[in-house]
């Protein structure tokens, strides 16, 4: 499926009911919520790593930096050390939102192919570092960056751009789940595309379903959090589901015979 046919199926989309797309998400919650506990899992375990490379060069810096403080009050300090802590501050904590947001990306991503194997009952592996393997983990890097550009742009825009963004946002992630040799640009627009037009519907079902899932969680002696996290990125994939869909075996047959014929 080209990024032509999929944007005219954006653009034709039929209106959605929310209280069908709810219950879906129930019925998928239940078919995916080990699966989505585990994607949290590893998110968390992921981040530890980064956490270290970040913090221990800061630790070590600051314990030079007090060390190497004149004790005199005649004395400002050292302004060189004081500059280059500043650098490698800023470069650590663009490294750290970079990596976390790419580490987060690439496991949603492999989780909503997760989710399509769970929800057409279809045969394959669980794979979540599916989007860490060699072909697409340079295309997830870029992506988690401009994903995090975006996401910092709209913050200092105001409150209202945040918003607004949090569903293109969402939806980027799920288009790079089920089309990830499109380029960059093509997902981003895509996701937009796709927030944008259905932008009403899904903010009010992640919202519905984060806030159920979070009630819920909390009910269940706080741990229970983790294990509901997953149900708010549920209504993603299932609007994605409805207005692009999926290419089927049948379809891509009939592409090879055609093409076959040519």
């Amino acid at each position: 499926m080209n990024i032509t046919e999929m944007q005219n199926r954006i653009q034709n989309a039929r209106v959605l009911d929310f209280g069908t797309l709810f219950n879906q998400s129930v019925e998928l919650f239940k078919k995916v919520w080990v699966q989505g506990l585990v994607t949290l899992l590893l998110n968390m375990v992921l981040a530890i790593p980064v956490i270290m490379i970040v913090y221990i060069p800061l630790l070590f810096f600051g314990f030079m930096s007090a060390l190497t403080v004149d004790s005199s009050y005649d004395s400002y300090g050292d302004t060189g050390m004081s500059v280059i802590m500043v650098i490698i501050v800023l470069i650590a904590y663009i490294f750290m939102v970079v990596a976390m947001s790419a580490i987060g990306l690439g496991l949603k991503a492999a989780f909503y192919r997760i989710c399509k194997l769970k929800d057409l009952e279809q045969l394959g592996k669980e794979d979540y570092f599916y989007f860490f393997k060699k072909p697409y983990l340079a295309k997830t890097i870029k992506l988690g960056m401009v994903f995090t550009g975006i996401a910092v742009l709209a913050t200092l825009l105001c409150f209202l751009p945040i918003i607004y963004a949090l569903v293109p946002l969402s939806f980027i992630v799920t288009v790079y789940a089920f089309n990830p040799d499109m380029s960059i640009s093509e997902i981003v627009k895509l996701g937009f595309d796709l927030g944008h037009k259905k932008w009403l519907i899904s903010f009010g079902l992640m919202f519905v379903a984060g806030f159920l899932g979070m009630i819920i969680g909390f009910l269940m002696c706080g741990f229970g959090v983790y294990v509901t996290s997953s149900f708010g990125q549920l209504p993603a994939y299932l609007i994605y589901k409805e207005v692009i869909g999926f290419d089927d075996d049948n379809e891509q047959m009939r592409r090879i015979e055609n093409l076959n014929t040519i």
